[in-house]
């Protein structure tokens, strides 16, 4: 029951965040992007720059734009930004705030029974590769006779961007309609894949392809927001790995790049093994206040 809660609370906090990022509600019907000031901003979740409500600008498309540029190779302000929330938090932004996350949890909740791949493992470093060849090095490499590189990873293969900009733009824009081709058909394909995989495959997208991942990820064995775990607490049970949407054992991985922070096995673990802490502070979740409140009672009454 407490379990359940947790998760409620969570995507409801993942909800408010979409709808945050995405206020430009009105986009959604005018069929027209948003190109405020506030789009200059860049923040660690995949939703991309196209969606008609989108306020702020997604990092990975960000990191390519630069290559648009002539003399330009590489975006500063993109990467220390992107270092700032990593050393902060790690992956705590996929897990709460990236709206595309959050369709991948409601996708999830459509067939109980997963699949585990056999190649699991190293089907993960594909993403890495996917971050260095498609955002970083290609983008800067590959360019035309006036320098202007192309945004491969947006422009080839984010589903992120087919199903939160292209679908809605295309159905209320009628003008841009003639001008779907067969770069739009082959991204839709990947989209309805990527849709699919997930109902078999928890969070696919984010345990195989995401680079935004890919780069928060790298930053936890620094992160100020980490897992800890007593040894002592565990009774080797096991619900945390149930629970764990990127298929990881918190027990021996609680600060594994793979992991998203949703704090699953934290509010599982029966015996409150798996503990959380921000710059060595620890955070104690309602289960473990509760906890001590009991305890402090029987030491009350003893």
């Amino acid at each position: 029951m407490i379990m359940g809660k947790r998760i409620k609370r969570r995507h409801l906090i993942q909800a408010m965040g979409a709808l945050a990022i995405n206020g430009n509600l009105k986009g959604f019907i005018a069929g027209n992007i948003y190109a405020g000031d506030s789009k200059q901003i860049c923040l660690p979740v995949l939703n991309c720059y196209s969606c008609p409500g989108a306020l702020t600008s997604c990092p990975i498309g960000s990191l390519q734009a630069v290559s648009n540029h002539p003399g330009f190779n590489f975006s500063f302000y993109v990467a220390g930004l992107l270092a700032v929330f990593g050393i902060l938090a790690g992956r705590f932004y996929c897990g709460w705030l990236c709206p595309f996350g959050l369709l991948q949890d409601l996708l999830a909740k459509i067939r109980k029974k997963k699949i585990q791949l056999k190649l699991d493992r190293p089907l993960r470093y594909l993403k890495y590769v996917i971050l260095i060849l498609l955002v970083l090095l290609l983008p800067a490499i590959l360019v035309n006779q006036y320098g202007i590189g192309a945004p491969l990873f947006c422009k080839y293969i984010c589903p992120a961007g087919t199903i939160q900009a292209s679908l809605p733009l295309l159905l209320v824009n009628s003008g841009l309609r003639s001008l779907v081709g067969a770069i739009f058909s082959w991204k839709l394909l990947l989209a309805i894949l990527t849709v699919v995989a997930t109902i078999f495959i928890t969070r696919a997208f984010c345990r195989y392809i995401c680079p935004l991942g890919a780069i928060l990820g790298i930053f936890h064995p620094i992160s100020f927001y980490r897992f800890g775990f007593d040894a002592t607490k565990c009774i080797d049970c096991g619900m945390c790995a149930k629970v764990c949407p990127m298929g990881i054992y918190p027990v021996t991985e609680h600060n594994s790049p793979e992991c998203i922070r949703c704090r699953n096995c934290i509010n599982v673990c029966p015996g409150s093994a798996i503990t959380s802490s921000f710059a060595g502070i620890p955070i104690t979740n309602a289960k473990s206040k509760a906890a001590k409140r009991a305890q402090d009672k029987k030491t009350e009454k003893a």
